[in-house]
């Protein structure tokens, strides 16, 4: 892929978490036909937080959700963890997707009748499996929430009920966490904080991050930014500083560029 100046990944050094193969999705048929995703090929490597950024209608939501097994394909194929998941049966896509992958939303998804260390646990508990008391407690403890195990989300800040769906998405230690404007219901300095947790994340524990945002200064926080425009990746930042990301957009969205884009 090619990207803007000094854009290099050095994505040779680290092994695939997922990967998508000229993936493209259509919507409707003939003149009624939307390309929402257009022939995308990228990896996404593991140990890495990767941001894919761009405005709305832009197609990152869409490749986030083909990426991640929620939606399936027009053509191209999805490589998560190794396994392609074209080949999957419904039963085996949902058992991967629950095994292998985490999920952070925006709006939190937490259970309100349950605590958050219930809320953390739900996976094991819907798995049939004993939870890790040990290993969620470890983790609570990097999030700052432990002394908040016991508590309901009405009884949390925002900022703690997404760490909390942080910690859930963490527990299982899953191949990719996807995270879907994961700052989207927090104030800044909740979202300054959370971006930062999961940049550690990445950094310190190797846990492998694909993050959705419209935002240039959350993208910033990422290893790498894909921006994406009309289906297409406009290119491949590394180490991205939110000025580069908001030059992209910018030039990507000039009539002389519309085409322009990474394949």
């Amino acid at each position: 892929m090619t990207g803007i100046t000094g854009t290099s990944t050095g994505m040779t050094a680290y092994p695939a978490a997922v990967e998508a193969l000229d993936v493209r999705k259509t919507y409707g048929s003939g003149v009624a036909e939307t390309v929402a995703v257009a022939d995308i090929t990228a990896r996404f490597e593991k140990g890495r937080f990767t941001a894919i950024v761009g405005p709305s209608g832009s197609g990152k939501t869409t490749l986030l959700h083909l990426l991640a097994g929620l939606d399936t394909p027009t053509s191209g194929r999805v490589v998560i963890d190794g396994t392609d998941i074209s080949t999957l049966s419904d039963d085996e896509l949902s058992d991967l997707r629950r095994d292998r992958i985490g999920f952070i939303f925006q709006d939190f998804n937490l259970l309100p009748y349950l605590t958050a260390e219930q809320n953390i646990e739900l996976p094991f508990t819907l798995r049939g499996r004993h939870p890790d008391r040990q290993a969620i407690r470890g983790i609570a403890r990097e999030l700052g929430i432990e002394n908040r195990l016991d508590h309901k989300p009405r009884e949390m800040s925002g900022g703690q009920r997404q760490r909390v769906a942080v910690a859930r998405a963490l527990a299982g230690n899953p191949a990719v966490v996807f995270a879907d404007e994961p700052t989207g219901a927090l104030d800044v300095k909740s979202s300054r904080q959370l971006l930062a947790i999961l940049r550690d994340m990445a950094s310190r524990r190797g846990q492998t991050i694909v993050m959705v945002t419209h935002d240039p200064n959350a993208a910033a926080y990422a290893d790498r930014a894909l921006v994406v425009r009309d289906g297409l990746i406009a290119a491949d930042i590394a180490h991205p500083a939110a000025v580069d990301v908001v030059r992209v957009l910018e030039q990507s969205a000039e009539p002389a560029n519309t085409e322009a884009g990474v394949r």
